[in-house]
């Protein structure tokens, strides 16, 4: 990004300003100190906290942020713009357990080439035109014969970039709302996800079956540039603290005073202060002996250097329990609609790991009005099977609502009277 590239078109610079102030005062708002305690409390173990709800608007931005509700016409204002509407619209429309950030959040200019090969992806507009479904283009074929083609990960930083676009919205704010660096830790610690991208889903099994050894090679690669990635923000001094109103993974807000406050806000951060977040969605479909063999060692080795742990995705983690309790600094657990949720309840009661109930998003995207019952019955399953246990919902994939953000609103508010009528 260079300084021309951030020109505002006459009359954006007010109406940024003006939406910059709106977001400030709603994180102002007595409500979002309540819910960071909440999230807080969650997080660090406090007995009894009341479960967080959080609907993740991002897919269905075709109903939350449709096109007509910018008044930007620059690149640079509109970029903007969706940022500071998202955050107000969310609390405006939705209401849900979202702290909105008393930040604007921007990340360092980097560029990673992670694997020396090009991750293609091809993606068709569904009937509304609105791209959802994509297929990767993969790199790699044959992969005994391709191996040789991966290469580890090669970084930079643009220090004097970042720091010249975080001075252009510092002024144009002008103190309205602070400009903060955020990070995450960035290596691709989603392995088995790597894995598809690269070679496909059939091929991914078919290698475990017939070439072990390259495929142990294989991820033991991936392994490695993962951690080189990670080690090299970290010596960079490019980790900022992601211990506060971040998400660690889809939505799962990270506040917590577990990790200590040895780094002043905007100050450089340890991989053992942060939170990070892995998956294997794509090993769902291999037994829990395999998953051991192919996934294990490998996916314990990048959690090692964290602070805290978000594990899980799409797959249910029940049949592979056994070894993803194992990982370091486990804190949280996605429950999706495939888990056996009362396994899941009584594996964790006692543990202090968050039970990150993934409601399923069919109840709320298929019906054009929810069905309030069917909705609130979904929500007392999880809360029957989980007493005693620090949970929190978190909906996600959810790819329309018809056009009416009113089912979102609804779902949240049915949400909490069922948490509230379950107690504590």
């Amino acid at each position: 990004m260079t300084g021309p590239a951030w020109a505002l078109a006459p009359g954006e610079r007010e109406y940024l300003r003006g939406l910059a102030a709106r977001q400030a005062e709603i994180a102002a708002l007595p409500v979002m100190d309540r819910r960071r305690h909440q999230w807080l409390d969650l997080n660090d173990g406090v007995a009894g906290t009341r479960p967080p709800v959080v609907i993740e608007t991002w897919t269905f931005d075709r109903d939350f942020m449709p096109a007509g509700i910018q008044k930007c016409t620059s690149g640079t204002g509109r970029g903007i713009e969706i940022s500071l509407l998202r955050n107000i619209r969310n609390h405006e429309l939705i209401d849900d357990d979202k702290v909105t950030p008393a930040t604007f959040d921007i990340d360092w200019f980097t560029s990673i080439d992670e694997l020396g090969v090009p991750l293609e992806t091809r993606s068709v507009p569904d009937s509304q035109g609105v791209n959802t479904g994509y297929e990767f283009i993969h790199p790699i074929t044959d992969l005994e014969r391709d191996f040789g083609r991966l290469k580890p990960a090669v970084c930079s930083v643009d220090r004097a970039g970042t720091l010249r676009w975080k001075a252009f919205l510092e002024e144009l704010f002008g103190g309205v709302l602070p400009v903060e660096i955020r990070t995450g830790t960035y290596g691709a610690t989603m392995l088995t996800y790597r894995v598809i991208a690269l070679m496909g889903m059939e091929n991914y099994f078919t290698a475990m079956l017939e070439t072990p050894e390259v495929m142990h090679r294989l991820m033991a690669f991936l392994r490695d540039n993962a951690l080189r990635v990670m080690h090299w923000a970290e010596a960079e001094g490019l980790l900022r603290p992601n211990t506060g109103n971040q998400d660690s993974f889809g939505s799962s807000f990270n506040f917590t005073a577990r990790l200590g406050k040895t780094h002043a806000t905007g100050g450089a951060a340890r991989l053992s202060g942060m939170w990070g977040a892995m998956n294997s969605q794509e090993s769902v479909g291999i037994s829990p002996a395999m998953y051991r063999e192919f996934c294990t060692p490998y996916y314990r080795a990048v959690a090692e250097p964290l602070g805290l742990l978000y594990y899980g995705c799409c797959e249910p983690p029940h049949p592979y329990w056994d070894d993803i309790k194992s990982y370091p600094h486990l804190k949280k657990v996605s429950i999706n609609r495939w888990t056996d949720q009362r396994f899941m309840g009584e594996a964790l009661r006692g543990t202090g790991i968050v039970y990150s109930r993934k409601p399923d998003p069919n109840l709320l995207a298929v019906p054009e009005k929810l069905d309030g019952d069917a909705w609130a019955a979904h929500i007392r399953e999880t809360l029957a099977a989980t007493r005693g246990v620090p949970v929190e919902f978190i909906v996600r994939d959810v790819y329309t609502v018809h056009g009416d953000l009113g089912n979102a609103r609804r779902a949240v508010e049915i949400a909490r009277r069922e948490i509230d009528r379950a107690g504590p």
